[in-house]
């Protein structure tokens, strides 16, 4: 399609009431016409009435793979929407996708990761946000006719007639409850509000608590929510779908109020949306505001999103939701589950089998090269996977999936890592995937303040029970006690090696040199297991004082040059800096307490200068540099990556095809002389 084209071609990817609404939008709209419909029992009666003029498809798949449809809007129950909306993106459509836009912001941040890669428009439907109602609501507040705003109170609840548990509202196969089902309506009002008071487009809260009713199907039919913002305002919302509210939007200021009913549907029903907004000022009589609109309340959304579309947008234009806007209204949503226990069992690792675009893990990548390390029976790919912020399967599983499908197998743990979740969420998808035997594992112990050498297999025994399996591919000390002989430490791990729990590699993580020395020195005297690697801080960038306690930096040049002699393979973290080559570090910028106090010297600032002047030669970013610099050593380095998102870990892998020669390292440490060409 292109931008000449006068009507979006759309699809409907899944019938329902919802679905017809939006059909009813459309018949209305002034970019879009409804040519198809996906559906998995086409022969169901009464679809062609519901969707007069719409060619009935069989099955979603046929709805994609239409060449007469440009865009589809996902209208099934919320389990589907990431699968549909990411398979829409690789077949080139544009995607609406009804609210919420998925059932976590991970989800919803690897459907903008499918958009973002397909260069298709990808939106979430809350209608209300496009209907003129909110416009002026917004205006008002900025006016300040109500003074400065300090509280928002806004509910969606309804009761349905009972419990009804084949009911998509109570089935928690569905996703079902009010939090996702309509608690984002009054969650996303808070925060444009809150936003428009601060002259922003919306603003994300400080703080979420949460309380909710959990019912006999494990979802929430009644719930509440305290938002706090940084600007002092205080929200307070609502939902159920076992408890009928009062539905009105109640914005307190400090010379009135403003109330609007059915924000969402501005006063009316899924037809047709007047909107109406009550003004009352302190001391005064309530003005009531009409909008006195007659159009059908889906047609707003359907012509924003067609606007975009043909305009070549990836977002919605504000007041739309664009992305960052859907992914914060997801993470208070994602915070306010967690606050309360809800976690759905089609999130848990016995029903999340595949992944996020609903097929099985493929095996074989090729993106993330792999590489022998001495002493490891298996090859382990360059790049480590370190994955400490996740909490959730469901969330965490997005990531791993996606380093596997592209060659990665090499995984970090430790043992005190998220409190010990970071190893049960490796070792649920390992078994949950199936893929143990291909991959290795790096697990870490004794941490300080527990830095002893009986410790080790005490820990090393709930590791394994965490991680579902009987060895580790790659063991390290987490800290070294210097006040105990390194010979205990030694005599430790070579057992843990001897009993079979240790299959490869085991040395310290954050160790000097001269220990590791002793260390070796005193295995060759006693026929133990040697250490055979190390996990210290390395990168570009020298580390001038330690991130956390205890650490040790090996970026210097008589780190290197031992390294070097030793073919000691090091497994460096913070490889990147932790954002040194990044916009986020400057010498004007000082903002960041942490980049300063242990990157800040004008011999790091040179090879940043360095970094920056080689990457735009090969048109990549600095940060690919300093990632390649790790990776061309010579010696065994294998950098340890965090990436929270798809794109963070996609990114990570341009560093991969930048190969550096002797000559670039030493003009990337020390410069001036310029050695490539």
């Amino acid at each position: 399609m292109t931008s000449t084209s006068k009507k979006i071609r759309w699809g409907i990817l899944g019938p329902g009431n919802i679905a017809k609404s939006f059909a009813g939008g459309l018949a209305q709209s002034r970019n879009g016409e409804l040519v198809a419909l996906g559906a998995r029992n086409p022969g169901k009666p009464g679809l062609a009435e519901m969707f007069p003029g719409a060619r009935i498809l069989d099955g979603y798949d046929a709805l994609l793979a239409d060449d007469g449809v440009d865009a589809v809007y996902i209208s099934t129950p919320h389990p589907g929407h990431a699968e549909w909306a990411i398979k829409a993106a690789e077949a080139g459509k544009h995607v609406l996708c009804e609210k919420p836009l998925a059932l976590t912001a991970f989800e919803a941040d690897a459907m903008m990761h499918a958009a973002r890669k397909a260069g298709t428009f990808l939106g979430e439907a809350f209608m209300y946000r496009l209907h003129p109602q909110t416009l002026k609501l917004v205006e008002l507040v900025k006016s300040g006719v109500i003074g400065e705003v300090r509280m928002i109170k806004s509910s969606f609840g309804f009761a349905m007639p009972g419990f009804m548990p084949q009911h998509r509202l109570y089935a928690n196969e569905l996703a079902g409850g009010g939090i996702l089902d309509v608690g984002g309506y009054p969650v996303s009002m808070a925060r444009l509000i809150a936003g428009a008071t601060a002259g922003k487009l919306f603003l994300e809260p400080d703080k979420v608590v949460g309380a909710a009713h959990l019912g006999q199907s494990g979802v929430d039919e009644w719930a509440s929510a305290l938002l706090t913002f940084a600007n002092g305002i205080v929200a307070e919302v609502s939902c159920s779908i076992s408890l009928n509210q009062d539905n009105v939007l109640r914005i307190f200021g400090t010379k009135g109020q403003i109330e609007v009913p059915d924000f969402w549907f501005a006063g009316g029903n899924r037809d047709i949306g007047p909107g109406r907004i009550d003004v009352i000022r302190s001391g005064a009589e309530r003005e009531v505001i009409s909008l006195n609109e007659t159009r059908h309340l889906y047609s707003f959304e359907v012509d924003a999103a067609g606007e975009a579309i043909l305009a070549g947008r990836q977002e919605f234009a504000w007041p739309g939701m664009d992305w960052a806007d859907s992914l914060g209204t997801l993470r208070v949503l994602d915070r306010w589950r967690a606050a309360v226990g809800l976690e759905y069992e089609i999130e848990k690792p016995a029903k999340r089998v595949n992944t996020i675009s609903g097929r099985p893990l493929r095996t074989g990548g090729t993106a993330i090269g792999k590489r022998a390390i001495p002493g490891l029976p298996r090859q382990a790919s360059r790049l480590a996977l370190g994955f400490e912020d996740f909490r959730t399967f469901s969330s965490g599983s997005i990531l791993l999936d996606a380093y596997f499908e592209a060659g990665g197998n090499l995984f970090d743990t430790g043992f005190v890592y998220g409190a010990g979740y970071t190893e049960t969420l490796l070792g649920q998808w390992l078994k949950n995937r199936g893929v143990r035997e291909q991959s290795v594992i790096i697990a870490k112990g004794a941490h300080s303040p527990l830095c002893y050498p009986d410790v080790i297999g005490k820990q090393l025994a709930q590791s394994l029970d965490r991680l579902q399996t009987d060895h580790v591919d790659i063991y390290f000390m987490h800290r070294d006690n210097p006040d105990v002989p390194v010979g205990e430490f030694v005599d430790a791990m070579d057992q843990e090696a001897k009993a079979g729990r240790i299959r490869g590699l085991f040395g310290g993580s954050n160790w000097t040199m001269e220990r590791m020395d002793e260390a070796i020195a005193y295995a060759e005297r006693t026929g133990k297991q040697k250490p055979g690697a190390l996990s210290n801080n390395f990168s570009l960038a020298e580390m001038l004082e330690p991130i956390w306690a205890g650490c040790i930096t090996s970026s210097t040049d008589v780190w290197k040059a031992w390294l070097t002699a030793r073919q000691m393979p090091n497994f460096a973290w913070s490889s990147q800096g932790r954002g040194f080559f990044t916009d986020r570090a400057g010498r004007d910028r000082t903002d960041n307490e942490e980049l300063v106090r242990v990157w800040y010297s004008e011999k790091n600032f040179g090879r940043r200068d360095r970094a920056i002047e080689l990457a735009r030669k090969l048109g990549k970013s600095p940060i690919h540099v300093a990632l390649a610099y790790v990776l061309a050593q010579p010696f065994p380095s294998v950098p340890l990556i965090g990436p929270r998102t798809l794109d963070e870990l996609e990114d990570s892998l341009k560093a991969l095809d930048i190969a550096l020669t002797p000559e670039d390292l030493q003009w990337l440490d020390n410069g001036p002389e310029r050695r490539r060409a």
